[in-house]
């Protein structure tokens, strides 16, 4: 790479500052790393969270400015000393996209030393890191991205178009690893809180899982049209059953009365997790993926969960398996969704505050920063 190469990227300085488009050195990556030229980053919920500051990153006490983005994909610019293939044992060569996990977790604590690494606390989170310190490109709007020695990256197959692959390293990953974690299996029933792109993907995820019923409940109608496309059974309108108790006893008649197996919280909203467990039945099994905002509470009857015998699983992060089965099953999908729908726009680079804007305001579901 030549020395006198830069990247743009937009950085996040905290709230009340708009992202700036600056230019950094673009370095030559370290033996085991990888220099990645982006092509496409998605605004996730969590980067939305960020940008609104729902998450303070500098009350949190994380040092800016740094890049935001972790839902992305890329080409290999060129690799470092020793790097032939990729997690998988494929041979990587300079023009592969690629998809990798955001996160590298440390192989050295007890969860990560058990074989959880998705539960490491010590996982180095590539996003929350300061930009200005080399080799800059930590997160995914910006025009290159450094792959750290030891982080997962897979070759995307020429089967899936851009598209399909980008939102794999987030949205899809984290659902199939969390449904997996909650043990939902053939022929179980299962009630999804909200349609965006985490609860569109876990329709679909759990239909190729055996569902006996998906129930979907959010109160967009584009959204609605959209979980039926992926598979939902059975949609619940929020502008028809407008109370959470409405929902709940519609949940139960779709389930024979008895309650949704699994009910996943995938909005992002607190105060939907009493109404969640609610529409679970004796023995269900409650997914917390959606609320990662700190400080924000919800009041909760605890004899609810041990008169009925529910329990409560929450997944941030996932395995490296789970983002390999996620290229898998967009393969074996991919003629039978409409996963091009989930990203409904595209914005360049330059226009990324419009892009936040206009996908905090509703105006588009799921949007791209195409580079």
């Amino acid at each position: 790479m030549a020395k006198s190469e830069k990247g743009k990227a937009a950085i996040y300085k905290g709230l009340g500052h708009p992202m700036e488009i600056v230019e950094y050195p673009v370095t030559d990556p370290e033996p085991g790393a990888i220099l990645v030229k982006m092509r496409r980053a998605n605004i996730c919920g969590s980067d939305l969270h960020m940008w609104r500051g729902d998450v303070d990153l500098a009350a949190l006490g994380q040092p800016l400015p740094a890049i935001l983005g972790h839902e992305m994909i890329g080409t290999v610019a060129k690799l470092g000393q020793g790097v032939t293939t990729d997690s998988a044992g494929q041979p990587l060569a300079e023009g592969d996209r690629v998809v990798y996990r955001y996160f590298v977790p440390c192989g050295r604590c007890k969860a990560c030393l058990k074989g959880n690494d998705a539960a490491c606390p010590n996982a180095y989170l590539t996003v929350v890191n300061p930009s200005e310190p080399p080799p800059h490109f930590r997160g995914a709007y910006a025009e290159y991205y450094y792959l750290m020695p030891n982080q997962t990256v897979f070759k995307v197959p020429d089967d899936l178009t851009d598209e399909m692959a980008a939102p794999a390293n987030c949205a899809l990953s984290e659902v199939i690893y969390g449904l997996e974690k909650v043990k939902f299996s053939f022929g179980e029933t299962i009630a999804i809180q909200g349609a965006g792109g985490l609860g569109i993907y876990a329709t679909a995820v759990a239909k190729d899982m055996g569902a006996a019923k998906v129930i979907v409940i959010d109160g967009i109608d584009e959204r609605l049209e959209l979980a039926k496309a992926f598979g939902a059974d059975e949609v619940i309108d929020m502008k028809e059953y407008k109370e959470p108790y409405e929902r709940s006893a519609r949940v139960k008649e779709l389930t024979g009365g008895w309650g949704a197996d699994v009910v996943a919280e995938l909005v992002g909203f607190p105060r939907v997790i009493p109404e969640g467990l609610d529409m679970l039945g004796n023995g269900g099994r409650y997914l917390e993926i959606g609320n990662v905002s700190p400080l924000k509470t919800v009041e909760l009857d605890p004899a609810m969960l041990v008169i009925s015998g529910k329990s409560i699983v929450a997944v941030a992060l996932y395995t490296a398996e789970a983002l390999k089965k996620a290229l898998d099953f967009l393969s074996r999908s991919k003629d039978r969704y409409p996963f091009e729908k989930i990203l409904c726009c595209t914005y360049p680079l330059e226009q990324i505050e419009k892009a936040f804007t206009e996908q905090d305001k509703g105006l588009a579901t799921r949007t791209s920063i195409v580079l």
